[in-house]
């Protein structure tokens, strides 16, 4: 990049943007456009004169949305309690995020009390989160933000892409962070930006120096986690560099048009699959001696046990620059989840998915009550997912699919979950159906009239169904296996059309419907329209 792109692109951009405007053929092509942007700016402005009081200053406003920033006074064994409500197990990874974001945001609060203190050379504890997946880094940093108040934005490092490549770019993530911060670029200096998957970007392929873009994305996110300012528009971003154009034209008030990354805090992380083998290997465990009880023990570990000992050389010798992994001096690791941590997080996490589950089915008005030992045969085929807490998801997921499928069309309105329903769920639904038979009938007629109160509603036509026109309706949706809406809506498709004639003819708006109606629905909506042509209308 020469000296002139990086002293300020965006003027560049711009003055571009002037001559392009102020070609005749653009004006042209663009008019209607221009009139569209010009209307909606005006009714945007109208409304707000009429409707909105006057908005408070800008600084007052500003210093309302940063308070939380300016009075910062968490301690570290605060946000490690807050976590505990959320997160199972990782108390190393807790305490030592809890210490970096205390740090990080305790020097924020006396940088914006202490401008020569802000001016002053900062190292920021940038963190390094290694663990497989479904531990909870994730769930983890967005308590965090939650906690403090700040924007937040999570991105996946494989999307990324080394500038001139097509793909992702670095820098689109502070952007995202302004985004989530509602446009706000002073809160967004001070957010969180969280990438995951950063080991993918330092594959077998980069260490042999053959990944060019895997590097080069290195590169420009150790930019972003030290110090610099990013454009709000990226250059391919036509549209914004428009608005900002015609809002400059407008002589309206320049907004800031860069995000410092002073005081971002970046937390990255990864699986590192292979990670923790090298280490093993470089920590030299088979030197006890061949055969010996403390080498086989050693041996059947898994290997994520020692990434927790992983040094800087072993992240460089993974294909990580040394630049990079030198700007995350905070490096932690997190735990495997066992069979009880998985049981624990379904009794005593708030928000667990569990929690997510129930409020599935009490949104049919039907209550779920898990039993101790589904818990533990829930965690018991989860721990073999190897996948973490999102193992839980897999196993709930096929416990309840059916049940969530079936129930919903039923009287049921309570059942409970044991060890059974979650080895065998299709018996154990099975069951549960015949059980509530009785019930399971009385909710299919009245679904009929469900259907008659809707086909009302909609076509202004009134359905009285017999019982025995209900009941042979029933039996067909048990039969078929199909809903009552669904058969109903088949065999009256042509009742809308139909009942309009006989209607125009007679006024008439309410229709019996017996079985032979609901046997043969055509020939008898027939054999009434042929009749309405010898009746009078009704007065």
């Amino acid at each position: 990049m020469t000296k002139k792109d990086d002293d300020n692109p965006l003027e560049e951009i711009q003055k571009q943007l002037r001559d392009f405007m102020n070609n005749k053929n653009v004006q042209v092509a663009f008019a209607p456009f221009m009139e569209s942007m010009k209307a909606n700016s005006e009714g945007a402005k109208e409304e707000k004169d009429i409707d909105k009081p006057t908005p408070p200053p800008e600084d007052i406003s500003r210093d309302e949305r940063l308070d939380t920033i300016r009075s910062f006074d968490r301690r570290p064994k605060e946000i490690r309690d807050y976590l505990d409500r959320f997160v199972i197990k990782q108390e190393q990874a807790k305490r030592v995020l809890s210490v970096a974001v205390c740090d990080h945001y305790n020097h924020v609060r006396r940088c914006l009390d202490d401008e020569k203190l802000s001016k002053s050379e900062y190292v920021k504890p940038n963190v390094l989160l290694l663990g497989p997946t479904g531990v909870g880094k994730t769930f983890l940093m967005r308590n965090v933000a939650k906690l403090i108040g700040v924007p937040f934005i999570k991105a996946d490092a494989t999307k990324f892409s080394e500038t001139g490549y097509v793909g992702y770019d670095v820098e689109d993530i502070v952007r995202d962070l302004v985004k989530s911060a509602d446009g706000d670029v002073e809160l967004a200096e001070f957010g969180i930006v969280y990438v995951d998957e950063i080991d993918k970007i330092a594959s077998e392929s980069s260490r042999n120096g053959k990944d060019v873009s895997g590097r080069g994305v290195q590169i420009n996110l150790l930019k972003l986690m030290e110090e610099t300012e990013v454009n709000l528009h990226a250059p391919q971003d036509m549209m914004g560099q428009m608005k900002a154009f015609m809002d400059m034209q407008k002589g309206n008030k320049p907004k800031k048009s860069t995000v410092s990354t002073r005081n971002i805090l970046f937390i990255v992380s990864g699986a590192f699959d292979q990670l923790g083998e090298n280490v093993r290997k470089r920590l030299d465990l088979n030197r006890i001696g061949f055969g010996s009880t403390e080498e086989n023990d050693l041996s059947n570990e898994s290997a994520n046990r020692f990434l927790s000992k992983a040094e800087t050389r072993d992240f460089i010798d993974y294909g990580f620059e040394p630049e990079f992994i030198g700007r995350l001096p905070v490096r932690v690791a997190c735990e495997e989840l066992s069979k009880e941590d998985l049981a624990e997080i379904l009794s005593s996490s708030e928000g667990n998915v569990l929690e997510q589950y129930r409020n599935d089915f009490s949104g049919y008005n039907i209550k779920v009550k898990i039993l101790e030992d589904a818990i533990d045969q829930i965690a018991e085929q989860a721990a073999l997912e190897k996948t973490g807490a999102r193992g839980l998801v897999t196993v709930l997921e096929r416990t309840f699919r059916d049940f969530k499928f079936e129930l919903p069309s039923t009287a049921i309105r309570a059942f409970s979950v044991n060890a059974n329903t979650v080895t065998n769920p299709a018996a154990e639904l099975e069951e549960l159906l015949n059980d509530n038979r009785d019930q399971l009938d009385e909710s299919l007629l009245e679904d009929v009239e469900r259907y008659a109160t809707q086909f009302k509603k909609e076509h202004g036509y009134d359905l009285k169904f017999r019982k025995t026109a209900m009941v042979a309706i029933v039996k067909e949706s048990i039969s078929q296996n199909r809903s009552v809406r669904a058969i109903c809506e088949r065999k009256f498709s042509d009742f809308v059309h139909g009942l309009s004639i006989i209607n125009q003819r007679t006024g008439k708006k309410e229709f019996m419907i017996d079985k032979k109606v609901v046997d043969d629905p055509d020939k008898e909506l027939s054999q009434w329209v042929i009749e309405s042509f010898g009746k009078q209308p009704e007065s």
